[in-house]
């Protein structure tokens, strides 16, 4: 040890400060706030779910994950401001499949591209129900429905919250592949569309349980079927489309995380490992049940592989309604 050169100062005091540098580095992502874009107004469900996981990301990761709301345009506005930030982790976006699967089909001209999109994990189903106002419709089965359908004079008008929707894709697919004549009438939102309904002036939606739930418990609106896997047990009583021998009408309306394409590896593992861990919390599992959502954690791969199985059911979708979109 006697013949060993001194560490001469400079190399010393950079030593030392990487010693200091070490924690820190530790710690990983994040080290500063993360903003989360939804690409729809505040209120809906998009919104109200994307709030508790921004809560629950918080408490595990320890930084705020603070909700903006970008809507416009069917949500792209908002899902091109997350792909086009600054890919360091720190912005990513909540949407759904309406504007990663439908959208690129139903506008002309898209703002960004499927492949600016950085997939992270998979966040929530929601599912439809066919619904009917129980003062002006009289069946009672979804059989009754098409019967009763096919006897009008006129066609059967279906409410959507807009055009493109996936309310607004099913009900055409549900016209044509149930011989009914069915003209669509599309409203801003599913609240905007509850009084067409409740004054007869529409006779059916193929909309969101979570919107139209207060008025089916209240007996003003009657569910005849839903779309997901299994019964949901806020109306247990009410069938799937499955169970109807109509398996085609079996389709999640799902939602998750993302962000630009090139986000570092670290930010993406963190959020998809705490959505992973999110989505094994019981009492998160019941309260997302309460709002008529299933949670969901994956890995990116998943959520990606999702995409990509749905893309040609969508198209076909976009092609037989015929909706377009500037």
């Amino acid at each position: 040890m006697r013949n060993a050169k001194p560490i001469p100062r400079r190399a010393a005091l950079a030593l030392a400060a990487s010693a200091l540098a070490a924690p820190a580095l530790a710690q990983g992502y994040p080290q500063r706030p993360v903003r989360l874009i939804v690409p729809n107004p505040p209120g809906g469900a998009s919104d109200v779910l994307t709030r508790i996981l921004a809560t629950e990301l918080a408490a595990r990761l320890g930084q705020p994950f603070v909700v903006e709301n970008r809507p416009g345009a069917a949500g792209n506005i908002g899902v091109d401001a997350a792909v086009k930030a600054a890919p360091d982790g720190y912005t990513l976006g909540a949407a759904t499949v309406s504007q990663w699967v439908i959208n690129p089909f139903l506008f002309q001209r898209m703002p960004f591209e499927v492949s600016d999109i950085g997939w992270v994990s998979m966040a929530w189903d929601l599912y439809n129900v066919l619904l009917v106002p129980a003062a002006h419709v009289p069946a009672k089965t979804v059989d009754e429905f098409i019967a009763w359908g096919r006897a009008q004079p006129n066609p059967l008008v279906f409410t959507s919250p807009g055009i493109g929707a996936s309310a607004h894709l099913l009900g055409e697919l549900f016209g044509q592949r149930n011989a009914l004549r069915v003209t669509h009438s599309p409203f801003r939102g599913s609240a905007e569309a509850v009084p067409a309904i409740l004054r007869g002036d529409a006779q059916f939606a193929i909309d969101n349980l979570a919107a139209w739930l207060p008025l089916i418990r209240s007996g003003q609106v009657r569910a005849l079927a839903i779309t997901s896997p299994e019964r949901n047990a806020l109306i247990p009583e009410v069938p799937t489309m499955a169970e109807l021998g109509r398996a085609e009408f079996t389709v999640g309306i799902w939602g998750g995380l993302f962000g630009p394409a090139a986000m570092p590896a670290e930010a993406v593992a963190a959020i998809s490992g705490a959505m992973r861990a999110v989505a094994a919390d019981s009492a998160l599992q019941a309260r997302f049940a309460a709002q008529a959502a299933v949670l969901r954690g994956t890995t990116p791969a998943e959520m990606k592989a999702r995409a990509d199985r749905e893309r040609p059911f969508w198209q076909e979708l976009v092609k037989i309604s015929g909706a377009r979109a500037e």
